[in-house]
């Protein structure tokens, strides 16, 4: 399968069940009790960008990274007039081997860990330890924690320890854990979730319940000064 041409094909088609239509609670709770980190930001796997403007401020640029050039197209007009415009940027290139000219102070993980097969997981916190300055914060979006799920994906299972076993050997420190006590409540949508592994067909479409209470948890990491 070809992740990248997945992701494209489900922008192009609007076929995106993950698409929140807004910021993620949690980010917009961090942002309105004034509790995230000032500096350089990174949302890997953006989207639509919704958390991506919600951060952005005076004090905090965000870039916003996808794959997908449609959805990075359509975020830089759809949010080109908002007042803190100048705050914010959209990019589309592959967070694997993008090589930004400043590194970041904050990265928000948005469950895009899930989105890779296990193998694949050395490797993000590879690009996390590499991308992520001295002493910046990791923020993780710990999905999906539930045992009924399947191996296939897609998201992909998660587990706080996967995230340990490959963040603490590069110098990352746990700072905080908690369960996600903002998580999207259950709601309907109308699409097909198996875009990535078949191409769209409108006939697919199905109306199911999504939840996500109970099956998230919120990480913070922050990683190691080098003496």
């Amino acid at each position: 399968m070809d992740n990248a041409g997945g992701w494209e094909k489900s922008w192009e088609a609007g076929a995106t069940p993950w698409d929140l239509g807004g910021p993620t609670p949690i980010i917009l709770h961090l942002s309105d009790t004034c509790s995230l980190p000032k500096g350089r930001t990174l949302v890997p796997g953006c989207g639509t960008g919704y958390d991506v403007v919600t951060m952005a401020c005076p004090d905090r640029y965000v870039v916003g990274l996808d794959i997908s050039k449609t959805v990075v197209e359509q975020s830089s007009k759809r949010f080109s007039s908002l007042p803190n415009a100048k705050y914010f940027s959209f990019l589309s290139e592959d967070f694997f081997t993008w090589e930004p000219a400043e590194k970041f102070d904050l990265i928000f993980d948005c469950t895009f860990f899930c989105t890779f097969e296990p193998s694949m997981r050395p490797l993000w916190g590879q690009r996390m330890e590499k991308l992520l300055k001295p002493d910046g914060e990791l923020i993780t979006l710990v999905f999906p924690i539930d045992e009924r799920s399947g191996g296939g994906g897609p998201p992909y299972k998660v587990s706080v320890s996967e995230y340990e076993n490959v963040l603490v050997p590069l110098g990352f420190e746990a700072i905080c854990i908690a369960d996600n006590q903002v998580a999207v409540k259950p709601h309907l949508v109308n699409n097909n979730m198996n875009l990535l592994d078949k191409p769209y067909d409108q006939e697919d479409n199905v109306t199911f319940s999504i939840n996500f209470q109970g099956l998230e948890k919120i990480r913070i990491w922050k990683k190691k000064k080098t003496s």
